[in-house]
């Protein structure tokens, strides 16, 4: 039985894909900052730049690290760089030189295409250079950097998923465009909307990615690879399939846009196909599932 460590395993995207891990026998070990609602698991509460805290959750044994803690939020990312800079890269650094030490054999980053930048309506694929524009951005780039430096040096095989916007079921405290759409038609209240609303984006259902995860980690796949739907639209069109999916006139109010906000995020995952990972869910389906969970949500 495979042992693997989850940081931010009581999250939104690790909660459900601790419960896939579980569900294949693999023996998890989860560390957060608030304590998971798994039972089964191994649970290590705190903060993984504490030693301690980081020694208890990473033993020897350890055959995989799936790092999911991290600050997620890109825009305000830039009122915060320094805290960004330990909880997003001395974290990853620290956790890094921890499976070095214990002699982990594999490490899965949860990155995002926030490390390419701006590249216009250009499609984003693993080999562009990266951008970042924001603190967030660089460090999941400068991330990436470390991974593959500990890959090529102390040979800790490591893969870094690119995510696109992860949406799904589980996500109501969650302060993303899709979670904000559901709590205003929830509220019958307007959402704000950066800029024009012509801003183009590519989002994912949590499921397809949870499956992208175990596969990489069941296969021992290294390397960045774009996890994307592969399909863009724009947030006016988001909205409108949100009323749609809702049955609401969500009403919308137009702000200023913030720095870092980029023009388009199109991505291009023909990797991601090759290895046989093609998204099942769509985003009107997907719209009408979170759309179910928020209104039953107590």
């Amino acid at each position: 039985m495979a042992k693997i460590l989850v940081t931010g395993g009581a999250g939104f995207i690790g909660h459900a894909l601790v419960n896939r891990l579980l569900e294949q026998g693999f023996d998890v070990t989860v560390a957060d900052l608030k304590p998971s609602r798994h039972s089964g698991v191994r649970q290590v509460v705190g903060d993984l730049l504490d030693p301690q805290i980081l020694e208890t959750s990473l033993t020897p044994g350890t055959d995989a690290v799936i790092h999911l803690a991290a600050f997620t939020s890109v825009l305000k990312s830039l009122a915060i760089p320094y805290q960004v800079y330990e909880t997003n890269l001395k974290m990853t650094m620290d956790l890094l030189e921890r499976s070095r030490e214990v002699g982990v054999r594999q490490f899965v980053l949860a990155s995002s295409n926030a490390v390419v930048g701006n590249v216009g309506s250009l499609a984003i694929h693993e080999e562009m250079i990266l951008k970042p524009l924001t603190p967030y951005g660089a460090t999941k780039a400068a991330a990436e950097m470390l991974l593959t430096t500990y890959q090529h040096a102390y040979g800790v095989s490591g893969a870094s998923l690119r995510m696109t916007n992860v949406y799904g079921t589980g996500m109501m405290n969650k302060d993303s465009m899709i979670p904000r759409l559901m709590r205003a038609a929830l509220a019958q209240a307007p959402v704000h909307i950066y800029g024009d609303g012509e801003q183009v984006r590519d989002y994912i259902f949590l499921d397809d990615v949870v499956e992208t995860f175990l596969t990489v980690v069941t296969r021992g796949l290294s390397g960045p690879l774009t996890v994307g739907f592969g399909r863009s639209v724009s947030v006016n069109t988001l909205v409108n399939m949100a009323r749609e999916a809702t049955g609401i006139p969500i009403p919308v109010d137009y702000v200023e846009p913030k720095p870092g906000e980029m023009p388009a995020v199109v991505v291009e995952t023909s990797r991601l196909r090759s290895l046989g990972l093609i998204p099942q869910v769509d985003l009107p389906e997907g719209l009408k599932r979170v759309w179910e969970d928020f209104k039953h949500f107590d």
